[in-house]
């Protein structure tokens, strides 16, 4: 079976990006060829893999992803696929990955009545009835039951229509047998004194994951503690404007943005306590990967994933609406109650043992193949 998928971009440190190379090598191992659509690939691209890059330019987003999806629907007339799989909200779709959030959703929700008449939102609006009208066809593999009923509000999709997946969670992200000395060896290359707390914030796209808040909630610790906290930040974003907040703060000096790295697992390991005050997070893969690593979680309860920290009790949620002093004082806490968080880590590496959190790729492909 010929099986194209399309995905506005590809890079090796997204979690969306994550989720597509996972599926299409799933379905790959099952013999069937891989056809890549994107506008960009950084990268290595995996053996067999037939890369499209579209030739579309545009001055705003919307419009680069209304030439790509015309000029992706001329291509696959040319040359046909058996399957269509997105990975972003587009027509044409045979089955979307619902990895982002409901966009009707936010624009209802979250902004005045003045922005519907925008053409972004009329685009991002259509590219989503296009996946979730109940007259699309759309098969739509979702991770959070919560994004379901909201797509089901806002668009009266049919429930036989989505399929849940467990997460996606690499075993790599789970603890090795030699935890210890692979935390030792990173704390050491980062300088890091046995007193001092590593405060880890992963994820592309600073805003959206709560950078501003974790800056803050780091600004208002007492002095003696906050000068023993080193915050890591690591994505795929532009880190300026969070430089500059820091240094507004007075903690330029205790927080260090970095790119996105292949060494992941390791820095889990190495790490303290891992904060995710997200605005907007549909699911939010980084707090499972904590969790299996035995890392404690502070996250907001937007995320899609927060639950699993409740179940597992492996950390904290913060209730919505979020609060700034909330996460300010709970941060305090955790990093005061060494029992609280050796308990957390202790309940994390009992849940990786059982928990139903790492085939998302596999059932993936069986919903897509079938």
């Amino acid at each position: 079976m010929q099986i194209a998928f399309c995905l506005y971009k590809y890079f090796p440190f997204g979690g969306l990006q994550r989720d597509f190379l996972r599926v299409a090598l799933a379905c790959q191992a099952r013999g069937h060829a891989i056809r890549v659509y994107t506008l960009e690939w950084r990268g290595d691209l995996p053996p067999g893999f037939e890369l499209v890059l579209v030739p579309v330019r545009g001055l705003t987003n919307r419009r680069r992803y209304q030439r790509f999806s015309d000029w992706v629907d001329s291509d696959l007339a040319a040359h046909p696929a058996e399957r269509v799989v997105g990975f972003n909200k587009m027509p044409g779709l045979d089955v979307y990955f619902a990895a982002d959030s409901c966009f009707e959703a936010k624009a209802r929700t979250q902004r005045g009545p003045l922005y519907r008449l925008s053409g972004r939102y009329r685009h991002f609006a259509a590219y989503e009835r296009a996946v979730f009208a109940p007259h699309a066809g759309v098969e739509i593999l979702i991770l959070s039951p919560v994004q379901q009923a909201l797509f089901q509000t806002y668009h009266g999709t049919a429930a036989d229509r989505f399929h849940l997946l467990p997460p996606g969670i690499s075993p790599d992200r789970r603890a090795p047998s030699d935890a210890a000395e692979v935390r030792l060896a990173l704390r050491g290359e980062l300088g890091l004194r046995d007193d001092q707390f590593l405060l880890l914030q992963l994820g592309s796209g600073f805003r959206t994951k709560g950078l501003d808040r974790s800056l803050k909630a780091l600004a208002a610790l007492p002095p003696e503690l906050g000068a023993r906290c080193l915050l890591l930040v690591i994505g795929d974003d532009d880190p300026r404007f969070f430089q500059g907040q820091a240094r507004l703060l007075g903690v330029a000096e205790r927080v260090r943005i970095l790119p996105g790295r292949s060494d992941i697992p390791r820095v889990l390991l190495g790490a303290d306590l891992l904060l995710h005050p997200a605005y907007n997070e549909n699911t939010g893969s980084v707090l499972l990967e904590a969790l299996v690593a035995g890392l404690p979680v502070l996250a907001t309860a937007v995320c899609g994933y927060a639950h699993y920290i409740v179940e597992a009790d492996a950390g904290v949620i913060i209730d919505e609406p979020f609060v700034q002093s909330s996460l300010d004082q709970t941060l305090l806490r955790m990093l005061e109650d060494e029992p609280a968080r050796r308990r957390w880590q202790a309940n994390g590496l009992a849940f990786a043992e059982v928990a139903d959190i790492y085939d998302n790729a596999e059932r993936a492909a069986d919903v897509i193949l079938k």
